[in-house]
């Protein structure tokens, strides 16, 4: 089974800057499509980036412009760098994975725990 862990949350002034890594295992890091999704306190969860098979990247229109994600294929893992951080963007940000034959339809099968991220204003 595919196994995800988050790093790199913490606290950080708005308009800084900070880099999440997700470490990835038990599967062929090349063969999965990955995202990262975050969910503020009393709010749902929203997806703000998206890496396909093909090196694709989407974002949410609340991401666009300011994170950028990202794979490091020697290391098996993957990043979010976040540029001009707002308060809004305080969340749990979690990793998530999915086999090919999910990709297309962005169903993400494999999730990680979770590292927090908090932006004072």
């Amino acid at each position: 089974q595919v196994q995800l862990v988050e790093s790199g949350g913490g606290l950080v002034q708005a308009g800084g800057c900070l880099r999440l890594s997700c470490a990835v295992s038990g599967y062929g890091y090349s063969s999965l499509c990955m995202a990262w999704f975050r969910q503020a306190a009393g709010k749902e969860r929203e997806r703000v980036a998206a890496i396909d098979l093909d090196g694709t990247k989407n974002y949410s229109d609340s991401a666009e412009g300011r994170f950028t994600i990202s794979k490091d294929n020697a290391k098996n893992t993957l990043y979010l760098q976040m540029s001009s951080l707002k308060p809004e963007d305080t969340a749990m940000y979690y990793c998530a994975a999915a086999t090919p034959q999910w990709c297309l339809g962005h169903e993400y099968r494999y999730w990680g725990r979770g590292t927090q991220v908090a932006v004072s204003s």
